[in-house]
């Protein structure tokens, strides 16, 4: 059953869990960036972004810029594009904004003062390298920065009604489109993501020239031979990565899409490719494709993903490895990945309606994405590790990239402008719809609109509690269907206060609900919040022995903050985890887990045939999104059976 996902503009968070995420977004995360790709935060890394735009403005101007006035990543454009989504969505969630969209429009009118007569658009060719546009598809990210610098004028453009920054970007789709279905029709992106944005740019455009490029490039992808392999005999220079690197696999180029069986490669690349490819299926009816995402889909959920929802395994490529291999203090899981990984789940519910997306696009943003923001808004983690120690874990040669405290911002600065715009428009993820049915995907207090006008009230305290209730405001006739999460052994629904058999109305993870509404109906879900022990497959060996915890969609961890080390802990799995009352002074609102467990004395030698002396104690946990917020602290998701 397909179905379209709810415009950002039809939910409106209300002061529960999402809305307290949206203000800080709006009143914190949003101006925060502003100053740092503006600059403006001395102590933050610097970025440059916004600079590097004027400093093309002027250089189309005709003024003389050197080359190495251009400062920062080649995709530096990137992160001003995903900070304008972002603004975008809050002007959407929360409310139009003079002083923000002023400042929005100025960094329009610079980047639009960049663009080149045929409708081309990037800072670093027009400032750093002038003439070699289009000639490293591989790694100049070209089609990255434009593709996110869609997404933004789509989004711009919803919030606004303001065309200039669309009419910029369909220039630069126009520019890309005779370049790659006239001039070189065998390139494609090296970085994946264009793809999904030419499907909102096609869609806020009606302008099927996009829909047609997004198609032609994911089935370009992977051809013989080789086109990046090709492109790197011919060009001899690469302005990113030497020859000595080429891997068809970090491209995710070594196969067309569609004999594709494993996820590989770069995480964040992937995933972006695979929404892409869930999205022009569903658009085209191209039964073959939506196969291949299917199948690349069971490769990352029941081979390749944390139990957080994070992915990819290694920093050596910020790639996923092999199944099973799934580490948890020298992980990746870049914040990016589990962004992208619920794109890919919302692309594949609106091909399917499968509680399983749902369930693994809950569980990647309530942990990894969640995780990749500090509570006040204002630190980032790239990668998102479950065990830390500190002293090894952003220190030793094998684990510099597993840091134990969130920085300001990065050098590479992909994930935090990326966690923002997903916050923004978390309304897009939770609802979806078609002519006849509501679909309740995620659980997000506030109100939904649907797009013949029905209003619906969302009253929870999800993630934390498990109680949701919904109120129709006003009367309709459809289907409304909620969703029932796997993890929950022990659900009950009601409609108007009398209890509905599950059995009865549960298909494929949802319960399918229809009637005659009237206004003040209402539908309640109790879902069951006990907190239980996680196991892993055998197969996966860095878990062999070791248990997780998680309540409803919230993987657990512990901090030292609150045991002492946590390296000696053994847990006591006879005995079940007890959730605490909901603590509102602890980390902005959670309901703290201890488990009954031993602590094993330290070692007097770094080998023995002593058995370790053990100390019945109470290890107590926190939400692992809420970790790394109270100082530098050890922590561990997996903790070993006692």
């Amino acid at each position: 059953m397909k179905s379209d996902r709810i415009s950002a503009a039809q939910f409106a968070a209300d002061g529960s869990f999402a809305g307290r995420l949206q203000k800080l977004v709006r009143d914190v995360v949003v101006p925060y960036q502003y100053g740092i790709l503006n600059d403006a935060l001395p102590d933050a890394e610097k970025s440059h972004a916004v600079e590097n735009m004027r400093l093309a403005a002027r250089k189309m101007a005709g003024e003389d810029i050197p080359p190495e006035a251009f400062y920062g990543m080649i995709f530096q454009d990137s992160d001003v594009a995903k900070w304008i989504e972002a603004a975008a969505y809050t002007l959407i969630a929360t409310g139009r904004d003079e002083k923000l969209e002023r400042e929005i429009d100025g960094i329009v009118d610079l980047y639009a003062a960049g663009q080149h007569a045929d409708g081309y658009v990037n800072s670093y060719f027009t400032v750093k390298a002038p003439g070699r546009e289009w000639q490293d598809l591989r790694e100049a990210h070209e089609l990255y920065c434009g593709g996110h610098m869609m997404e933004a004028a789509a989004a711009y453009y919803e919030a606004t009604g303001k065309r200039k920054l669309l009419d910029v970007m369909c220039r630069f789709a126009d520019c890309a489109y005779e370049e790659f279905m006239h001039r070189n029709t065998r390139g494609y992106p090296g970085h994946p993501e264009v793809e999904l944005a030419l499907m909102k740019l096609f869609r806020a455009t009606g302008e099927k020239r996009y829909m047609e490029l997004a198609k032609h490039f994911i089935d370009m992808r992977g051809q013989a031979p080789n086109y990046f392999v090709e492109e790197e005999k011919n060009r001899g220079w690469s302005v990113w990565r030497g020859s000595a690197e080429l891997d068809t696999d970090y491209t995710q180029s070594t196969l067309p899409v569609r004999e594709q069986k494993d996820a590989v490669g770069h995480a964040v690349r992937a995933v972006y490719l695979y929404t892409g490819m869930a999205d022009v299926a569903k658009e085209t009816g191209d039964e073959t494709l939506l196969a291949a995402c299917r199948t690349l889909w069971e490769s990352i959920t029941r081979r390749r993903m944390y139990v957080t929802g994070g992915i990819g395994s290694t920093g050596i490529g910020e790639a996923f490895t092999v199944d099973y291999h799934l580490p948890n203090d020298t992980v990746y899981a870049e914040t990016c990945a589990s962004i992208g990984l619920m794109f890919f789940a919302k692309k594949m519910l609106e091909n399917e309606h499968w509680g399983e997306y749902s369930d693994v696009m809950e569980r990647a943003f309530y942990n990894t994405a969640l995780a990749g923001m500090q509570l006040d808004g204002t630190k980032f983690f790239y990668v998102n590790p479950l065990e830390v120690v500190p002293g090894v874990s952003g220190v030793a040669v094998t684990h510099l990239d597993d840091l134990p405290e969130r920085p300001g911002w990065y050098a590479c600065a992909c994930c935090p402008p990326n966690i923002a715009r997903c916050v923004a428009s978390l309304g897009v993820y939770g609802y979806s719809e078609n002519e006849t049915t509501l679909f309740a995907d995620l659980y997000l207090g506030g109100t939904v609109k649907t797009a013949k006008g029905t209003a619906i009230r969302c009253e929870t305290a999800f993630p934390h509690g498990g109680a949701v209730r919904y109120t129709f405001c006003g009367a309709a006739d459809l289907t409304f269907a909620v969703r029932v999460p796997a993890w929950s052994r022990k659900t009950a629904l009601s409609v108007n206060g009398e209890a509905v058999e599950l059995r009865a109305v549960e298909k494929d993870g949802y319960a399918y609900l229809t009637r005659r509404w009237q206004e003040g109906d209402t539908v309640e879900l109790t879902l069951d919040m006990t907190p239980r022990f996680v196991y892993a497959d055998p197969r996966v060996a860095a878990d062999s022995g070791k248990v997780a915890v998680r309540m409803g969609a919230l993987i657990y961890c512990a901090e030292s903050v609150d045991n002492g080390e946590v390296l000696p802990l053994r847990v006591d799995t006879g005995v079940p985890p007890r959730s605490l009352p909901l603590d509102s002074a602890l980390l902005g609102g959670v309901v703290p887990v201890e488990l009954s467990g031993v602590r094993e004395e330290t070692a007097q030698a770094l080998y023995t045939d002593e058995p370790p002396k053990r100390t019945p104690c109470t290890i107590r946990m926190i939400p692992y999104y809420a970790w790394a917020n109270r100082g530098l602290s050890e922590m561990r998701v997996w903790l070993p059976e006692a």
